[in-house]
């Protein structure tokens, strides 16, 4: 990460939903983002285990943002998600977990990118596929004004 990037990339101002959820931006370059989250009560489910719904939404971040990394200060560039499954392989209830996401195929609007979750003993705790377009104005490498 670099100090030209917004804000909210390191965890600070975190927009809307992304707020609840609260993690920060370990890296993002092109083609990769990592995302790491210290597990609180608020993400686990009624089984004492981090929630599915918290694995999923930042395996979608993590996986989108591999595909929209944007160099430019000032300015971001945006995907929407067309389709997304994850598997879940493991669980935790405590400590840190890292979230990477990569691209791995695409064109001008469509790409697909893959990612996994561990925790911070290496355990696999979900894996994920993903299909995004970008945003319209979001095509070109810097993006939009944010």
């Amino acid at each position: 990460m670099n100090k030209q990037e917004p804000p909210y990339v390191d965890g600070t101002e975190l927009p809307g939903f992304h707020s609840l959820l609260g993690y920060r931006q370990a890296s993002w370059e092109e083609n990769e983002a990592v995302l790491e989250l210290e597990l609180d009560p608020r993400h686990l489910n009624l089984g004492g285990v981090i929630h599915g719904g918290v694995l999923t939404s930042l395996l979608d971040i993590a996986l989108a943002q591999a595909g929209t990394h944007c160099p430019f200060p000032g300015r971001m560039r945006k995907a929407i998600t067309l389709s997304l499954t994850t598997t879940f392989t493991g669980q935790c209830s405590s400590g840190t977990i890292r979230v990477t996401g990569r691209k791995r195929a695409g064109g001008r609007r469509i790409f697909n990118s893959s990612g996994e979750v561990h925790d911070d003993k290496g355990n696999l705790l979900a894996i994920a596929e993903g299909t995004f377009r970008i945003r319209s104005g979001s095509d070109k490498p810097e993006g939009v004004p944010i």
